[in-house]
């Protein structure tokens, strides 16, 4: 059984040590401020007092007169009831006003004496043990003084750091200190009587109320706390706080399971809301945001926290969007839509879905607005679309040429000899085009899937073979237009490579600047970096560059499609495939690199692989 006792019991003790703490707290700081401003204005007063000894002794210094110099440090230390003390550089005392300096201690590691010897002005306050009692030391550098009277005399070179210090005692200052903490206790006395009945009569008005507080409490033993309080009472607490903790125990015990039903419902409904993958918005009546989502805020780049309670006109920055929800607002009809939505991410794709919000009991609250991104989808619609259309296309072309002549020699063509073998030289190069056609897609559908699948392996090798095989690889074709290929690289560059597929994609560029250029031009191919000179940012270039038709400066950004032709009339002619330079992306990306273009129609083009050394 916890032993009570009325609060007024509790009160009254604690206010009267924590009074006698802050009269004690009190005199002990007004004891020290007191002290602490006397000493600095002893201080203060020393160095006036060095100050205006300064200059006779700089004068005896500089005419080296020691013993007057010690005669007057002694009638002036009378004089001014202070001692003064000259010591050299060395740390020995030269004059004193009290002591003989021949039996005095070297005085230079005195740290008043320390600091002089630095230029600034040393203070103290120790024990003196010449002097047995506590004294204030104040230490004056003579040095810039001195040194502007001259440092030779009679051709003798005089010592230039020189030490003044001056010192009083503080047994006085004691003594005064003493008085005044004797009336500072008879002070403190007188009001600790006092202050027991003025606390005592507060205490006990503080009781009678908390014992009404109690009955109060037992009132409201069903209203909203949920707080145990018993448990945390203490054995002295008092009688009355132990009953008004009974009551609000009693009070938490009855709510305790509907709260904790309702904050797990709240914590299960805020974890499905936040989790969601599609951006979610609730907006009440007059068109405020009650909450919203993470997806809602990294697609309107807005704060979570502080978009709560602002107008959705300042969340969704978008027309149609507004229009919609003011539209189910009124109407109460839901909307399903999509929209092209412009963030600072670029555009999306969003799917809408407006529905009335609706509580419990039916009444409306607002709108709650649902976007799904579906920005991925729809790109990957747009290019399997693309895809099918160009694939589509570039096969239809051969098969209805080779099915025309086909047919033209089953109409009697074959009878003819030279039209027929010349029909089927026909037949035979686009059948060669459907296959290059057919082997580019296997070749870029295996680069995608290596380079998805992370299953491309580099290794680290040289890249002069690789560029032989492939200016060997396209010889033949190269002689057929007349064009001569140089290349120019490094016996000893290396770079983490696939050498097959490098190879791929220096042909394709190879063949591609071939096909290009006209009769008797030539086409060059060129490897920078690999060494700490030529590569600062750690990146190999092969750039191949070639003087033909070029390429326009609006097809340059669509090169490296599939299909892509800036010229379909010339690559069809030469039979391309359209394919080629989308593998050579595609291959410097499994390199972890990048494929540059550079070209003035005209003049002629400069693709530059850039892969990693």
């Amino acid at each position: 059984m916890i032993q009570s006792k009325k609060i007024i019991w509790q009160i009254f003790p604690a206010s009267i040590v924590t009074l006698l703490i802050a009269i004690v707290a009190v005199a002990w700081y007004s004891v020290s401020a007191f002290q602490e401003f006397n000493l600095q204005e002893t201080e203060s007063d020393l160095e006036s007092r060095a100050i205006l000894v300064r200059a006779k002794v700089l004068e005896y210094l500089h005419l080296e007169q020691k013993e007057e110099l010690r005669r007057y440090c002694i009638q002036a230390g009378r004089e001014s009831a202070t001692r003064i003390t000259v010591i050299n550089s060395a740390g020995k005392v030269v004059a004193d006003s009290n002591e003989n300096p021949e039996v005095m201690d070297n005085h230079r590691s005195r740290p008043e004496v320390a600091k002089a010897f630095t230029g600034e002005v040393g203070k103290s306050r120790r024990y003196s043990k010449t002097l047995d009692e506590n004294r204030i030391y104040l230490a004056l550098p003579l040095e810039a003084a001195f040194t502007q009277m001259g440092k030779e005399v009679a051709g003798k070179q005089l010592d230039t750091k020189m030490v003044l210090r001056t010192s009083v005692s503080v047994a006085s200052l004691d003594k005064t200190l003493a008085g005044i903490k004797l009336r500072i206790g008879i002070g403190a006395l007188g009001v600790m009587l006092v202050a027991s009945l003025v606390t005592l009569l507060i205490s006990r008005n503080i009781s009678r109320p908390l014992e009404q507080m109690t009955q109060s409490a037992e009132r409201f033993s069903h209203g909203d706390f949920g707080e145990r309080m018993l448990p945390q009472v203490k054995k002295t607490a008092s009688l009355e706080v132990i009953t008004l903790a009974a009551s609000m125990d009693r009070m938490a015990e009855e709510l305790d399971e509907k709260i904790a039903a309702i904050v797990s419902h709240r914590n299960q409904l805020e974890t499905v809301f936040s989790s969601m993958v599609e951006a979610v918005l609730a907006i009440d009546a007059e068109e405020r945001v009650i909450s919203l989502n993470d997806a809602a805020a990294d697609i309107f780049s807005v704060d979570k926290n502080e978009s709560c309670g602002k107008l959705v006109q300042a969340i969704v920055r978008d027309v149609k969007l507004q229009q919609q929800i003011s539209h189910t607002l009124t109407t109460l009809e839901s909307i399903e839509d999509e929209t092209l939505f412009h963030t600072s991410g670029g555009e999306r794709f969003l799917q809408i879905n407006v529905v009335p919000l609706n509580n419990g009991g039916g009444e409306q609250l607002g709108v709650l607005l649902v976007l799904n991104d579906v920005t991925r989808l729809r790109r990957l619609e747009k290019v399997r679309r693309d895809f099918v259309a160009n694939v589509s296309h570039e096969l239809r072309t051969p098969i209805t040429s080779i099915r025309g002549y086909v047919e033209t020699l089953l109409d009697g063509a074959l009878d003819d000899r030279q039209d027929s073998e010349k029909f089927l030289k026909i037949v035979l190069r686009q059948s060669v085009r459907l296959t290059s056609i057919i082997d580019d897609l296997l070749i870029l559908s295996r680069v995608e899937e290596n380079l998805r699948q992370g299953e491309i392996d580099l290794e680290k090798d040289r890249i002069l073979p690789v560029i032989e095989a492939a200016v060997q690889t396209c010889e033949g074709e190269a002689e057929k237009g007349n064009i001569s290929v140089r290349y120019s690289c490094d016996k000893d560059c290396t770079i983490p490579m696939n050498a097959p597929l490098l190879e791929q994609a220096i042909v394709n560029l190879l063949v591609n600047a071939i096909t290009c250029s006209t009769s008797g031009s030539e086409v060059f191919i060129e490897v920078t970096g690999g060494t700490d000179d030529d590569d600062p940012d750690g990146f190999v270039r092969i750039t191949v560059r070639d003087k033909g038709c070029g390429i326009g400066t609006k097809h340059i950004p669509r090169v490296f499609e599939r299909f892509y032709r800036s010229d379909r009339a010339r690559n069809s002619q030469h039979g391309g495939t359209g394919l080629g330079l989308a593998i050579v992306k595609h291959i410097s990306q499994a390199h972890n690199g990048s494929v540059e273009l550079k070209s003035v129609e005209g003049e002629g083009s400069e693709f530059t692989l850039v892969l990693p050394g």
